[in-house]
């Protein structure tokens, strides 16, 4: 994985038969190839939304305009049959218009709850940040408790539920940053960088060849998964097997960016408890039943860096929240 990328209610907490947890690594496996018939050399950003899938998180997905963060999103839920919806954020959008509202029905005299678009599996919560902090906060609850209280009453959302968060990295007028509360709950931030000259050509031969971004059929995408196999693979996640060494090495990890002279906010208890299931997840899509330190490390950035707050002198020196965690990583001893 690129160092870019990061069971409940209606998924089975029992330990999973053998072969159906295989299964369900394949056909997770499979949909990478699914996409890639999609969205070229992004392989990182799938494995994110998968990983966010199977661990019950949430994934912020940064990039510049035009690298198919969208399309992404839409090609993974063609390719895992679930339903997904698109929101775009703007300065006027409201709460009600994500959450939902009560309308008034004259048949019966009474008002009903109309459910908003985060009633999906896969909410792309496109250009987050250009909304303000008031409808930002709407996702807040649904994020943290999977449903939705209108009028005191709450609704539950679907399984699997999960919010692909989209921003900007250099454009900033008009809008208006994520406030650290809310980043907390994003498990995972994985960057889109700028494809390569030959992923790039690759891009634009498949567009002179007659690719449609709006037919996913007509590129080749094809179910090759679904809920079934999520919520397996989540059951299998669960019952992946973390010794104390390495716990202690995730907590240790968490701990030293508290110490950092270049950060003001480290990383908090929870950020400690996603990367355990970020590497939970990490190591039983390679085909282990127990967490390394090397998947602690893999996972440690995307799941981390977005949850640093770095002083501002730092920022002026041109201090990155990456290089802050890379020395904090590399202040703790790995275990054996």
């Amino acid at each position: 994985m690129s160092e870019n990328i990061s069971a409940a209610d209606g998924f089975t907490l029992a330990k999973p038969a053998a072969d159906s947890a295989d299964r369900a690594r394949e056909a997770l496996t499979a949909v990478r190839h699914e996409v890639a018939k999609a969205v070229v050399a992004q392989d990182a950003a799938v494995s994110a939304l998968v990983i966010g899938l199977l661990s019950r998180g949430h994934v912020l997905l940064e990039g510049v305009p035009g690298v198919a963060k969208t399309l992404l999103v839409r090609s993974l839920a063609a390719a895992l049959s679930i339903d997904t919806r698109r929101v775009q954020f703007t300065p006027d959008l409201m709460p009600g218009d994500i959450t939902g509202s009560l309308v008034y029905d004259a048949g019966t005299s009474d008002f009903a709850f109309r459910q908003g678009p985060v009633f999906t599996n896969l909410l792309l919560a496109d250009e987050i940040n250009r909304t303000p902090p008031k409808t930002q906060s709407a996702l807040l609850e649904a994020m943290a408790e999977r449903q939705v209280s209108v009028d005191g009453t709450p609704h539950p959302l679907p399984e699997p539920f999960l919010v692909a968060a989209t921003q900007n990295p250099v454009e900033y007028e008009g809008t208006y940053p994520l406030p650290e509360a809310q980043l907390d709950r994003f498990l995972i931030k994985a960057v889109l960088e700028l494809p390569s000259r030959a992923a790039e050509f690759e891009v634009v031969r498949r567009h002179a060849a007659g690719f449609d971004p709006s037919d996913l059929a007509g590129a080749g995408v094809q179910v090759v998964a679904g809920p079934r196999d999520l919520a397996a693979g989540a059951a299998a996640v669960r019952q992946v097997q973390v010794t104390p060494e390495v716990t202690g090495y995730i907590v240790d990890i968490a701990r030293a960016t508290r110490n950092s002279p270049s950060v003001s906010l480290g990383v908090s208890p929870r950020g400690a408890t996603a990367l355990l299931a970020t590497s939970r997840a990490w190591a039983w899509l390679n085909g282990r039943t127990f967490v390394t330190p090397d998947d602690v490390q893999a996972m440690a950035r995307p799941t981390l860096a977005h949850r640093l707050q770095l002083r501002p002198e730092a920022e002026l020196e041109g201090v990155g929240a990456a290089a802050v965690l890379e020395s904090a990583i590399g202040s703790v001893p790995v275990p054996r």
